[in-house]
């Protein structure tokens, strides 16, 4: 997981200024950079890890002692057989001992929650690299060709990331499954708890690997991803937000101007960029030449240097801020 993060932290610093399209509903909503759309999934792999170690602290109780569910009435020191054999802790009660097993069952939700996160990066590997994107180029290594079209390479390794997501997904369900409906204590059905965990523990290493070399590997299309940007009137909340902050105009309002530009623009088959003066003075007399600072991709993710925003100046400081979690072993 840390090996993602540095890989994302560092593909993130490259593009700080490389302008995307964010979207909503999949739909181009507003211009953001590509350095800050990879710091978003960063975000999520630290909130990941602190679930594994939050985990951890839980689990690293030591069940000996219990014996088969009321404890034994030889004198044992279980406080030095735990901590012998590298545990916190023994468990504090005999029966909890052999019966529940919540140390499994928190590993496989911070493993399901992390597959999540997986799926979605790997979904949107396998939309950016399509021709109809553009946007990345993955490496060879992660792609094989097509067994009838020989012009293809397909994202093969994405896709084994998103849909091994499934698998762990599964095995937490099936163990929630198996418990759900067991007295105290212990039940030959508890043997159950242990294929699942090993194999989600190998999916996730696998996946979470394959995953920082793509995002390593891959090559990125700036070019592609800018004029992408501007697609869709990507910067009429820019001029509306600039109707309010310069002309002092509510809101409410100022949505609506932005709105009358935008279908100008569109009667015009045009970006609203390409307005003129008078063309946005039509729509609305306040509107001046000052508008135009704010209609292009550029100027709009540069605008946004609110803490946690995506001008490049942000993502730079987002980007140092996370390597020194790292360093310092903070979730």
């Amino acid at each position: 997981m840390e090996a993602l993060l540095h890989a994302l932290i560092d593909r993130a610093e490259a593009e700080a200024e490389t302008v995307m399209p964010g979207f909503t509903h999949l739909q181009a909503a507003q211009p953001v950079t590509f350095g800050h759309h990879l710091m978003a999934y960063a975000e999520m792999f630290f909130r990941d890890r602190s679930r594994l170690r939050d985990a951890r602290r839980r689990l690293n109780e030591c069940p000996l002692g219990a014996a088969a569910l009321a404890g034994t009435s030889f004198p044992i020191d279980r406080d030095a057989t735990a901590k012998d054999l590298g545990f916190d802790r023994p468990m504090r009660n005999s029966i909890d001992a052999v019966s529940d097993r919540d140390f499994a069952l928190d590993y496989l939700s911070a493993a399901a929650i992390a597959a999540v996160h997986l799926s979605r990066l790997a979904e949107e590997l396998v939309l950016w690299s399509t021709p109809q994107f553009g946007f990345v180029k993955m490496a060879e290594a992660f792609t094989s060709g097509s067994s009838i079209m020989p012009q293809k390479r397909n994202p093969d390794a994405a896709e084994l990331v998103r849909g091994k997501a499934g698998r762990v997904f599964g095995h937490l369900q099936a163990l929630l499954a198996t418990l759900k409906g067991l007295p105290l204590a212990y039940s030959k059905d508890m043997q159950e708890d242990k294929e699942g965990v090993f194999d989600a523990a190998d999916t996730l290493d696998l996946c979470l690997a394959a995953a920082a070399e793509m995002v390593r590997g891959m090559g990125v299309n700036p070019v592609r991803m800018r004029a992408a940007a501007g697609v869709g009137f990507t910067t009429a909340t820019d001029l509306a937000d600039w109707l309010v902050r310069v002309k002092g105009i509510p809101f409410r309002e100022a949505h609506g101007v932005a709105g009358r530009a935008v279908k100008a623009a569109e009667a015009r088959g045009c970006g609203l960029e390409n307005l003129s003066l008078g063309e946005l003075q039509a729509v609305d007399p306040r509107i001046d030449a000052g508008a135009f600072e704010v209609l292009g991709v550029d100027a709009s993710v540069r605008s946004r240097t609110s803490e946690g925003g995506t001008a490049p100046e942000r993502v730079r400081v987002a980007a140092l801020a996370a390597r020194d979690r790292l360093a310092g072993g903070a979730a």
